[in-house]
C-alpha cells in the first residue's frame, strides 16, 4: 500500500501536468450573470418587487452523455443580474441568450414576428430573434402532436382550434408575460460519452416561439432572447433529451458567489463525497422540498411545522430565477428575532429604506451565526452569513450588511433563490426524485457521473469542452477514461 500510493500520486501529477500544458478552453455554452454599470443598481425593495411579480407566476402554475454548460459572470443582488446561457438552434445554427430558470419548464425564444420583444439589452449582448422560416430543419407543432397533448396536462401548452397549432401563454402576477406557438428544431451541443468528446451533436427539441411580450419582459435593461426552463415536466429540455437517451434525467449547477464569478452547469450528476439529499415533494409543479425546521447558531427556532407544509400555493421551492430568498410570515419573524438577538451586543442595527441592516467594522463571519435549514431525511443546508446577508454600502468606516431573506406577506411559502444557491453544488436527480447539495468552492473542478444503458459511470471535468472539438478536448476525454482505470489499478495492489 505504501508503494502504490506514491505511484498514484505520480500518475495523477503527470496527468494534471498534461492537462495544464494543453491550456485553457473556450466555453461550449456560457452561463453569465450581468455585471451592469453603477447606474443600474437596485434597492432591496425593487428586488423584492421583481421577485414578487415572478412569484405570481409560480403560484399560478398548477442516459446518455454529459452535456456541459460552463458558467461565467458574477453574483451581486444589488445589481440588475440574472444567470443566462447561450444556446444554438436551427439549421444553420444561430445563437440565443436565455435565462436559466429552475422555476419553469419551457425553453422559449423571441421570434421574428414578436410584438414587444426588446431590440437591445443592458447586458451588453447582441439580441437575436428566431425565424422558423430561415431554418431548414424547423417545423410547426400541431395540436395532434403527442408532445402538445403532454404539455396540456402541466398547463405548459394550449391549442388553437382555428390554426391547429400548439401554443402557450405564460402570465406573471403583474400581467406581464409571453405567448406564442411551439416549433420543433435542432439543438446543437457538445457532450462527453464513454470518455470521448462528441462535438457538433444535435437533437430535435420542441420549444416556444414568442410572438408577444408584455410588462417587464419588454424592458431592455436586463433583456435576453428568452428563458431556458429547467423544470421537470415533459416539455423541459432536460426531459426531452433524457427521453431520447441523449442525457441522463439529472442536472447540476455550482454558482460562484465571489466577485470573480464563474461556476458550472451540466446535464449529469456532480459527484462530491459530502453531498446530502432530501426527497422532492411528489406531484408538485416545481422543485418543492420538505423543510422541517430552521436553526440559528445551533438552536432550533420555535416555528409551527405546519408553516412549512406543502399544499396548494404553500411550501418550499428551489428557484434559480429568484434573486433573494423568502420566508413565510411566522418563519421570517422568528428568524429575524434570532439573528438580532445573536448580534445585538456587537453590532449596531439600523433600518435602511425599510430593510433590517447592521453596521459592522469586522468580518461578518466573526459576528453572525451559521443558519441551518433542516429538511426531510436528515439533510441540512448550512448557510454562512454571506448566504443570508447582502452588503449594501459603507457608512463612514463601517459596512452596512442587510438581511437578504425577505417576507412574503400573508403566505406560507419559502423560496430559496440565488442568495442561498450560490457557493454550493446542487444536484437535481429527477430519476430518484431528490435534490442534493453541499457547500463548495465553485472555482474548482468537479467530477460528473451519468449512468449509461450499459451501467458504466462516466467521470469528466465539467466546463472544459472546446467549441471546435480540438485535440485538447480529446486529451481531456482520455484523462476522463483513464481515471477509473488508474483507480482500479491502485485497488488491485492494496
Amino acid at each position: 500500500m505504501a508503494a502504490v500510493f506514491p505511484t498514484w500520486i505520480l500518475i495523477a501529477a503527470l496527468l494534471f501536468e498534461a492537462a495544464v500544458v494543453m491550456g485553457s478552453f473556450p466555453a461550449t455554452l456560457k452561463l453569465e450573470r450581468k455585471i451592469p454599470l453603477a447606474s443600474h443598481e437596485l434597492e432591496l425593495s425593487q428586488l423584492r418587487e421583481r421577485d414578487r411579480l415572478r412569484h405570481g407566476r409560480l403560484l399560478q402554475s398548477s442516459s446518455g452523455g454529459v452535456v456541459d454548460f460552463p458558467v461565467m459572470g458574477t453574483y451581486d443582488p444589488f445589481l440588475v443580474g440574472l444567470y443566462y446561457t447561450k444556446v444554438q438552434l436551427g439549421s444553420p445554427p444561430r445563437e440565443f441568450y436565455v435565462q436559466v430558470d429552475t422555476g419553469s419548464d419551457v425553453l422559449w425564444i423571441g421570434c421574428n414576428s414578436c410584438n414587444g420583444c426588446p431590440q437591445s439589452s443592458g447586458l451588453q449582448i447582441q439580441l437575436n430573434l428566431y425565424d422558423p422560416g430561415s431554418s431548414s430543419t424547423a417545423s410547426l407543432v400541431s395540436c395532434s402532436d403527442q408532445r402538445c397533448s403532454a404539455g396540456l396536462q402541466s398547463s405548459d401548452s394550449g391549442c388553437s382550434a382555428q390554426s391547429n397549432q400548439c401554443s402557450y401563454t405564460f402570465q406573471y402576477g403583474d400581467g406581464s408575460g409571453t405567448s406564442g406557438y411551439y416549433v420543433a428544431d435542432l439543438l446543437h451541443f457538445n457532450s462527453i460519452l464513454e470518455g470521448s468528446v462528441i462535438t457538433n451533436s444535435t437533437a430535435p427539441i420542441m420549444f416556444g416561439c414568442s410572438v408577444l411580450q408584455t410588462g417587464d419582459l419588454t424592458k431592455s435593461d436586463r433583456a435576453v432572447d428568452g428563458i431556458f426552463g429547467f423544470g421537470q415536466q415533459s416539455l423541459s429540455v432536460i426531459s426531452q433529451l433524457s427521453s431520447q437517451g441523449i442525457t441522463p434525467k439529472v442536472f447540476s449547477h455550482c454558482l460562484k458567489g465571489s466577485n470573480s464569478g464563474g461556476g458550472i452547469l451540466v446535464f449529469g450528476e456532480i459527484l462530491e463525497p459530502n453531498m446530502v439529499y432530501t426527497p422532492l415533494v411528489r406531484s408538485q409543479p416545481h422543485y418543492n422540498l420538505d423543510l422541517r425546521s430552521i436553526s440559528v447558531g445551533g438552536q432550533v427556532l420555535s416555528i409551527n411545522p405546519s408553516v412549512f407544509s406543502t399544499s396548494n400555493n404553500q411550501g418550499t421551492i428551489v428557484d434559480s430565477g429568484t434573486t433573494l430568498a423568502y420566508l413565510a410570515d411566522e418563519a421570517y419573524d422568528a428568524f429575524m428575532s434570532a439573528i438580532t438577538n445573536a448580534v445585538s451586543q456587537t453590532v449596531r442595527p439600523i433600518l435602511s429604506k425599510g430593510n433590517q441592516c447592521y453596521l459592522i467594522t469586522s468580518s461578518v463571519n466573526d459576528i453572525f451565526p451559521q443558519v441551518s435549514l433542516n429538511f426531510a431525511g436528515g439533510a441540512s443546508m448550512i448557510l454562512n452569513p454571506q448566504d443570508y446577508l447582502v452588503q449594501q454600502n459603507s457608512i463612514g468606516g463601517s459596512a452596512s450588511w442587510c438581511i437578504g431573506f425577505q417576507k412574503i406577506q400573508g403566505q406560507r411559502i419559502t423560496i430559496l433563490g440565488d442568495l442561498v444557491l450560490k457557493d454550493k453544488i446542487f444536484v437535481y436527480d429527477l430519476v430518484n426524485q431528490r435534490i442534493g447539495w453541499t457547500n463548495y468552492d465553485c472555482s474548482m473542478s468537479v467530477n460528473v457521473s451519468t449512468n449509461i444503458n450499459t451501467g458504466r459511470t462516466e467521470f469528466v471535468n465539467a466546463g472544459e469542452m472546446s467549441n471546435d472539438g480540438s485535440s485538447r478536448d480529446q486529451v481531456r476525454g482520455m484523462l476522463a477514461l483513464l481515471l477509473p482505470i488508474i483507480m482500479l489499478t491502485g485497488l488491485l495492489f492494496l
